[in-house]
């Protein structure tokens, strides 16, 4: 499981933070606090992004489609998904979710809110671009593009959402609480890809204080499935060692969209967006964007 934001300062030209605001409100709580302090350090430390995990954006047509990576991954599993997508005539944005694409060590100075907050600007960014945005995601990123539908029903005219975590049965998970405290880092979960060659360019190593945390956004949102009303396209790989299907059946159990359709894919794992029924992903995904927004 699994952007820079324009171009980052030295260090040195930092400007001195000020006051911003998380999911539409002030900062309130030391929790948000804390998360923009993490995301403010993370900027500061000018750590240096590895070759292919950069962010990827084209512009281009009236729809925009938003494409949200995973956890400990990078916007490589995006890259080729979103270069099909430009190339059909839609505006895209991929961008690197803070703490990925770097260190393990950075993003254990990260949380959900602040990769929330980075595709929450770029929907923005591509609202203010595009008529209507259809946002898209692999495992954890399919949870934040569930998160933005709950949270932004009127900017989110669709859902293409590829093996979605939200939950697990996994019973280690829950440990982590108590484990991050005193583990840092436990062996990764990355590259879960049946086609040889393949790298989503993540991490051999899971920071647990942001698998934490990446478990307590799981939690806010099953809880507001309800709220997501927009078309869904679900893609789930038969095999996959990562997310279990337990993800899956909650989703299509829980969301009050009129259309919900699950896809089974036979020839993937994991990070089906870099595997063998990519194809079939990216044409299916394009044939739903078009029928959704009549594009």
């Amino acid at each position: 499981m699994r952007a820079a934001r324009g171009r980052r300062q030295p260090a040195s030209s930092v400007p001195c933070p000020t006051p911003r605001l998380l999911h539409g409100r002030a900062l309130r709580s030391q929790a948000d606090l804390i998360s923009t302090t993490a995301a403010l350090r993370a900027t500061m430390l000018d750590m240096a992004v590895k070759p292919g995990a950069e962010p990827y954006e084209s512009t281009g047509g009236d729809v925009g489609v938003l494409l949200c990576h995973g956890f400990t991954g990078s916007p490589a599993s995006m890259r080729p998904w979103g270069q099909h997508l430009s190339e059909s005539g839609f505006a895209v944005s991929a961008p690197r979710l803070p703490g990925h694409g770097t260190t393990w060590q950075e993003m254990n100075d990260t949380t959900w809110h602040d990769w929330y907050a980075t595709v929450d600007d770029a929907l923005t960014n591509l609202t203010k671009q595009c008529s209507s945005v259809v946002v898209g995601g692999l495992s954890m990123g399919a949870c934040l593009a569930l998160r933005l539908a709950e949270e932004r029903p009127h900017d989110v005219a669709g859902l293409v959402l590829v093996n979605p975590a939200v939950a697990s049965e996994n019973k280690q998970l829950l440990l982590i609480p108590v484990l991050y405290r005193f583990v840092p880092s436990s062996p990764g979960i990355g590259n879960d890809i049946k086609r040889s060659g393949g790298d989503e360019i993540g991490y051999d190593r899971t920071p647990l204080r942001a698998l934490n945390s990446m478990t307590q956004l799981w939690k806010l949102t099953r809880a507001d499935l309800p709220k997501v009303t927009a078309p869904l396209l679900l893609f789930r790989s038969a095999v996959d060692h990562v997310v279990d299907p337990s993800s899956a059946r909650i989703i299509l159990a829980k969301v009050s969209s009129r259309q919900a359709t699950e896809t089974l894919l036979h020839d993937s794992f994991h990070v089906a967006t870099l595997d063998n029924d990519a194809p079939r992903i990216f044409d299916d995904s394009v044939a739903f964007i078009r029928r959704i927004t009549d594009e």
